[in-house]
């Protein structure tokens, strides 16, 4: 029943982190030196053919487990218990009100009478996880909670893919928790007293193959997501139709940056501008939707996020101050940790993800 109880307990072990998107996995170990400062030990990245996984549901389990397997073993790491995620999409969070002064045990009972409320499967069929919100409360006071859910086999094939890779599942996540978690960590590093940083209502992008994200959060608290179907695909489409490439001959010469000289002037340009556009857009939908009428600091991450002139033309279209969310920022590095050249510009900005589940082996 209590099989998902990780997604908000403190990890007791150093932790690898492993983000399985659609068509890259990449894994990140972090370390905490004598001064306090974190280390970057060690990352890699492996790719997967398309339809390995769709929508965060891994399809072909025996090719993703060998492709983890060789990530493990190029990534040289000798750590073997492993954080990974669960896609939003695939867990349920609802904050709810309990009775205080319950003890561990009837705070469980209670959090499980209350998710029949709010789950639309059997309850035999889930997987639950919850937190206090607030300090122990005492009788005859409310207490807030936060609970999380999902479908158990999702949680068991999750297990199972990491055993299949020689790990073992010690920490299950959800993928924008983690992302927010590695992006909340940048703030430490902008030029804003630590108060200020903690009221900063920050929008973070993560520009994905074939979506894009939008996280708006202040501090703890998330106030809006949304995704939005746009995406670095629109880059490589722009590619192919200028140069009469295939989808594979386009996305390996974005990759290794070999394309043609008119290139930035014509392709990538008209991708930064309708990109800016369209994180502009949704930016204003969420402005126009809440009380909010303006957010503090953009954040853009994901592969495409470091091309060329598009943190400019974003910073041109909302008129708000932009940066890049490379995770590794601030970080020291040992001789393992060289980050792979296949992405452009900023390689560390894809992983956001993986890096966020690696920093559970610190906080929660």
């Amino acid at each position: 029943m209590w099989s998902f109880g990780s997604v908000f307990a403190r990890a007791a072990l150093p932790l690898l982190g492993l983000d399985i998107g659609t068509s890259q996995a990449r894994l990140v170990e972090l370390g905490r030196l004598a001064s306090g400062r974190l280390q970057l030990r060690c990352c890699a990245t492996e790719p997967l053919e398309p339809g390995w996984v769709h929508a965060g549901q891994v399809e072909q389990f025996d090719p993703v487990a060998q492709a983890l397997r060789s990530l493990l073993q190029r990534s040289r790491s000798k750590l073997r218990q492993v954080a990974m995620a669960l896609p939003a999409s695939a867990v349920i969070t609802r904050q709810i009100k309990l009775p205080g002064g319950l003890s561990e045990a009837e705070l469980e009972l209670e959090v499980q009478a209350e998710a029949n409320q709010y789950i639309p499967f059997p309850l035999d069929e889930a997987s639950l996880d919850f937190c206090q919100l607030e300090p122990e409360s005492t009788a005859g006071q409310q207490q807030a909670v936060m609970m999380a859910a999902a479908r158990k086999e999702r949680v068991q094939d999750l297990q199972g893919l990491a055993e299949a890779a020689g790990l073992t599942l010690a920490v299950l996540d959800i993928q924008p928790h983690a992302a927010r978690r590695a992006a909340a960590r940048l703030l430490d590093h902008g030029p804003s007293p630590a108060p200020a940083r903690e009221q900063l209502l920050v929008a973070l992008f993560e520009i994905n193959s074939r979506s894009t994200s939008l996280q708006v959060f202040q501090g703890e608290t998330l106030h809006y997501e949304r995704d939005q179907d746009f995406g670095a695909d629109g880059l490589i489409q722009g590619i192919m139709t200028q140069y009469g490439w295939s989808a594979q001959t386009a996305e390996r010469r974005a990759r290794a940056k070999a394309l043609p000289e008119d290139y930035p002037d014509t392709v990538l340009a008209y991708f930064c501008d309708k990109a800016a556009g369209e994180l502009a857009r949704a930016l204003q939908f969420f402005l126009n939707s809440t009380a909010h009428n303006q957010v503090d600091r953009v954040l853009l991450a994901g592969w495409a996020a470091g091309l060329p002139g598009l943190i400019e033309a974003v910073r041109a279209q909302t008129g708000v101050v932009c940066a890049l969310a490379n995770p590794f920022e601030g970080m020291d590095r040992c001789e393992l940790a060289a980050v792979g050249s296949d992405q452009p510009e900023h390689p560390g900005l894809a992983y956001l993800t993986a890096c966020g589940l690696a920093l559970r082996s610190f906080s929660p």
